[in-house]
This record gives structure tokens, C-alpha cells and sequence, in this order.
């Protein structure tokens, strides 16, 4: 009778679909923070896997850079060179100065690495490290999201990040009179009662390159991350129903969660490459006159 009454307790606090998902999809914030600025609003999981991961990028950069050899390249080697000359390839053929292409490459080659492995914290398990959080903390409602990917304070700073660059090149390339005099006399045509609606249009295109890469790669992480969660809840299920229910769930829970995670990959591997091309034709639109 005992037994019966702790499983009845613990169905009856096990949380609903719906608190699963939210639950899952809310992030690690501290609340009693305040002062000039209200540390409340931070996001620490994202703030966390988006430096470490960021370091870790670096560490497997400086690596590969450390152990290169002349003679014939390990396996290692031999996968930098090649995401190394892809990189270099896409510079050159975006970003036509060859002075700007020793930073704008580089910079290019650690986004897209930064973001994919970003990207890929989707491909853990979607309980794993908020299992292990919780139980470091002894809180077992300690909230902990992966991806900093699918949070979109994370990708928008990604994208304000490659607006200031653009801003920086504009006026290194053309001169602060130069890009001033650009944003009154393009794309219009240089008058002066065209002067504010160029300016304008400039402004718009500013802000809409800016808010459309970064909601890009944040859509696509953030739906990538709920697909997860849903598959997660199938195999969930299967203590609450019959047997023969329960394998045809465990059964759809392995195959929907690996064909998924399978296919994932290619979605991380393509949104870190169209973040980088974005970030070298908005870089190479910098360098050119209208």
C-alpha cells in the first residue's frame, strides 16, 4: 500500500507536457542580483557555454596551428587545412581587398567554428547536463539551457557584432566623410531632397541585415531544440501506459530521435556556414561604393 502511494505522489508531481517543455526552454538567472543594472534579465547558461566553448574553438585553432607539420598532415591536420582553405576560398571571392582579408578571414573561420560547436550542443541529451546541474545545485527545479544558439539574445549580439565591424570597415575603407557622404547620396542618387530618404533606406537596410542574421540562426536552433523535446517526451511516456504501447514507444523514440539527430547535424553544419557567409558578404558590402 506504501509502494502504491508514493507512485500515485510521484505521478501526481510529475510535471505535464507542457511544464516539461517550458521548464526546459527557460534559462539559469539569478533574481537577487540588482544594482545599476538589473542582472536578473542575464541569461548565465548562454553567458557560460557561449565562452566555453568559445575557448574550447580556440584551443582546437591554436592546436592545429601548434602541430602542423611540412610532411604529410595526421587527420587533425588535415580537416583544419581543409575548413582553413573553404574559409579562405569564400574570403576571396566576397572580400576583394587582400589587406582586409588577413583580419576578415580569420574572423570568418572562428564564427563558423564557434557557432557550429554552439550548434551542436543540441546533439546531447536534452536531460543530461540539466540532470547533472540539478544535482550539483540540490535544486531539482534548477532551470539550465545547452544551446546558446537557440537563445536569441546570443544570436543577436553575434549579429550586432558583425554591424559594428561593418560600420568599422565603412569608414576605414571610405573615410568617415566618405561613408557619411554614402549615406545621404545612396541609393537614390546624390540630391539633397533625396538626402533623408537615402538616409532612410540606409538605416533600414542597417537594421534589417542585422535583426534577419540573427533571427535567422536563431529560429532554426530554437525549433531544432523543441523537436528534441517533444521526441524526449515520447520516450517519457512509456511508463505511463501499457506494454504493448510502451515498445511501440520505445521503438519510435530511438528511431525519431536518432534519424533526427542525424539530420541535425547537417541543419548545425549549414547554419554556422550561412552565419559565416552572411558575415563576409555584409563585410565585403562595406568595401564597395555606391
Amino acid at each position: 500500500m506504501a509502494a502504491e502511494g508514493h507512485a500515485a505522489d510521484a505521478a501526481e508531481h510529475a510535471p505535464t507536457a507542457g511544464e516539461y517543455i517550458v521548464h526546459h526552454l527557460s534559462h539559469a538567472r539569478n533574481k537577487e542580483l540588482h544594482g545599476p543594472f538589473d542582472l536578473s534579465v542575464v541569461a548565465w547558461d548562454s553567458m557560460f557555454f557561449s565562452i566555453l566553448l568559445g575557448v574550447v574553438g580556440c584551443f582546437f585553432l591554436w592546436r592545429a596551428a601548434r602541430s602542423a607539420t611540412s610532411g604529410v598532415p595526421g587527420r587533425f591536420q588535415a580537416a583544419v587545412e581543409i575548413l582553413f582553405e573553404m574559409v579562405e576560398s569564400q574570403a576571396k571571392g566576397i572580400v576583394h581587398n587582400a589587406q582586409s582579408r588577413k583580419l576578415v578571414a580569420p574572423l570568418a573561420l572562428t564564427v563558423f567554428l564557434w557557432i557550429f560547436l554552439m550548434n551542436a550542443m543540441d546533439l546531447l541529451p536534452v536531460d543530461l547536463l540539466p540532470y547533472i546541474w540539478q544535482t550539483i545545485t540540490g535544486d531539482h527545479e534548477a532551470k539550465l539551457r545547452v544551446v546558446p544558439t537557440a537563445d536569441l539574445s546570443v544570436t543577436m549580439g553575434l549579429s550586432v557584432g558583425v554591424l559594428i565591424t561593418c560600420l568599422i570597415y565603412n569608414v576605414k575603407i571610405k573615410g568617415f566623410g566618405g561613408w557619411v557622404h554614402e549615406l545621404f547620396a545612396a541609393p537614390f542618387g546624390n540630391h539633397w531632397a533625396l538626402a533623408p530618404f537615402n538616409f532612410l533606406m540606409q538605416i533600414i537596410e542597417f537594421v534589417a541585415k542585422t535583426v534577419s542574421h540573427g533571427m535567422r540562426l536563431f529560429g532554426n536552433m530554437y525549433a531544432g531544440e523543441l523537436i528534441f523535446l517533444l521526441i524526449a517526451l515520447m520516450g517519457g511516456a512509456i511508463g505511463s501506459v501499457g506494454l504493448g504501447t510502451g515498445i511501440g514507444l520505445a521503438i519510435g523514440h530511438v528511431i525519431a530521435g536518432s534519424a533526427w539527430a542525424i539530420f541535425h547535424i547537417i541543419i548545425i553544419t549549414l547554419q554556422a556556414f550561412v552565419f559565416m557567409m552572411l558575415t563576409l558578404v555584409y563585410i565585403g558590402q562595406a568595401h564597395d561604393s555606391h
